[in-house]
């Protein structure tokens, strides 16, 4: 069923899963949302299946009719969500009805908010996914951004749902200075030493060159032992590229598959959620953890959405 009518799309609002996976050998990244928590915990909130598709919404200004009445569940980003011009509170169900606006006006904190739907969206999946990747034209609808006048449509509704809360415990706060977590590599014998402390004492700030592609950060430049190039290899989440003019590069959901640049570094994956809400002018420092420390981390944030689950699923 048709649920909403877009009226302003905003600079990007896109439809975004966690991700297409399994497609890098044919040079397509997984994309997905760039906050895979906050995508997540909103799907809970409406009982979705983690993974349904939702709308990423960067920084500020969609504006969308309601076709259908239905259950929402906002989250990320604190974009000053109104409906109807009357504030509302994120990390809730919240029921919408035919007719409502439901607007995005400001931005008070993060980057990118989270709007899932009660039933999900129901848009076509490309290569097992729905998530946008604009550059191939493919996922989402009509494969790009949100523009104003689409039509977009969901599946049947939980309207009991109406009222489920997140509790704050569960709820970040956004900082406009972020401290990220990195292991060393793969290619850190690229890098003289002083490149290495260079990058974990440093304060970098993030620069206007900053997309769902990566972030090009600007601060203390990283000198190579010999040459930015490598024999170009695959690359991770996260992973910290730094090209001849030794400012690095975090590349994120969007980035390309293979690159030529040695990388110093590679935040991990539990500390993306963190950047991504992140925007140009916040700063960012780094710490090196070990291999064993960020699987530890990943196993407490794992666990971290499986008790919100639980805990959502006995509240109702």
């Amino acid at each position: 069923m048709e649920v909403f009518e877009i009226i302003h799309a905003g600079p990007l609002t896109t439809i975004q899963d966690l991700g297409r996976y399994g497609c890098q050998q044919y040079g397509i990244p997984p994309s997905g949302a760039m906050d895979d928590y906050a995508l997540r915990v909103a799907n809970l909130i409406v009982g979705n299946d983690e993974n349904s598709a939702g709308l990423e919404i960067t920084l500020l200004g969609l504006k969308l009719r309601v076709l259908t009445g239905t259950v929402i569940g906002v989250t990320g980003a604190d974009l000053a969500i109104t409906i109807n011009g009357n504030p509302v509170s994120q990390w809730q169900a919240i029921a919408v009805h035919n007719g409502d606006i439901i607007s995005f006006p400001r931005l008070r904190s993060g980057c990118r908010a989270y709007l899932a739907v009660g039933g999900g969206l129901d848009t076509p999946r490309v290569m097992g996914s729905a998530a946008t990747y604009s550059r191939a034209k493919i996922g989402g609808l009509e494969g790009g951004p949100l523009r104003d006048g689409d039509h977009i449509r969901c599946g049947i509704p939980n309207l009991s749902l109406v009222g489920t809360r997140v509790p704050c415990q569960y709820i970040p706060a956004y900082s406009y200075q972020i401290g990220l977590r990195v292991i060393l590599g793969p290619q850190d014998d690229h890098f003289i030493e002083q490149s290495i402390y260079t990058l974990l004492h440093a304060v970098y700030t993030i620069s206007n060159m900053a997309d769902r592609t990566g972030y090009r950060l600007e601060g203390p430049p990283i000198q190579h032992n010999d040459g930015a190039d490598i024999i170009s290899d695959g690359i991770p989440l996260g992973a910290i590229q730094v090209p001849g003019d030794g400012l690095p590069i975090i590349l994120l959901v969007d980035r390309p598959t293979t690159g030529g640049y040695a990388k110093i570094a590679t935040v991990i994956s539990c500390d993306i959620p963190k950047l991504a809400q992140a925007k140009p002018g916040d700063k960012v420092r780094f710490t090196q953890v070990s291999e064993q420390q960020a699987h530890k981390a990943r196993r407490e944030y794992d666990r971290k959405i499986q008790t919100l689950k639980a805990y959502l699923t006995e509240v109702r």
